[in-house]
């Protein structure tokens, strides 16, 4: 049984956001995000565990998924329902042997190679980056495009998270292209309407479901 088993992925970003994260969170939710990660490079300790108690609150209240970026220590402090990892963060090896069984941990894979190997190493799920090129993370791998993006997809049965430069023109085209799910963060975190601009996305994905089914 899938373990993982999201659509619509928010990953924030304080730097874009153009509302405080707990407010953009819970609007986000009550639009259709059905999973959350929280992604924050530069901000104490201290202070990403306080932001992320308070981010569980509303996941929590919502029975929506609480995912944090990196930090394993921060997962750990809040009781988070799971990480995600990049190639340079901790094995994911080790980084099971530290984390309850229960919690969930995603991969992020440029390459088939990384996607298989994140999937024999016991990931839930591959986080495929970036699809397209995207302003919000310029340390990244060659796009992969829509036909890496399948090929990735065809080589893995866990779950595949797509990222990277999705929004509401081209997610249509990432779901008919094998991905189980989509990760969005500007096209969420810089609208003016975070919960319309959700809806907007969730929309696409239910109309997409139903045409697969």
């Amino acid at each position: 049984m899938k373990r993982f088993t999201s659509s619509l992925y928010l990953v924030t970003d304080s730097g874009l956001a153009k509302k405080p994260i707990e407010v953009l969170v819970e609007e986000a939710i009550r639009g259709g995000v059905d999973c959350v990660q929280l992604r924050e490079k530069n901000i104490a300790t201290k202070n990403f565990v306080a932001l992320a108690k308070t981010v569980k609150n509303i996941t929590i209240r919502h029975n929506v998924p609480l995912i944090i970026n990196d930090r394993i220590d921060v997962a750990l402090a809040v009781d988070a329902d799971g990480v995600h990892l990049g190639q340079d963060d901790m094995p994911l090896a080790n980084a099971r042997k530290l984390l309850p069984h229960r919690m969930i941990i995603g991969i992020t894979a440029s390459t088939i190679n990384e996607a298989i190997e994140a999937q024999n190493g016991g990931a839930d799920y591959i986080g495929a980056s970036p699809v397209f090129a995207t302003p919000t993370k310029t340390d990244t791998a060659a796009p992969l495009g829509l036909e890496g993006l399948q090929e990735m997809n065809d080589a893995v049965t866990i779950p595949v998270v797509a990222i990277g430069g999705i929004n509401l023109h081209n997610a249509e085209d990432v779901l008919l292209h094998g991905s189980d799910c989509l990760a969005v963060v500007s096209a969420i975190v810089c609208a003016d309407d975070p919960c319309h601009a959700a809806t907007k996305l969730a929309t696409i994905i239910k109309k997409v479901k139903e045409i697969k089914s």
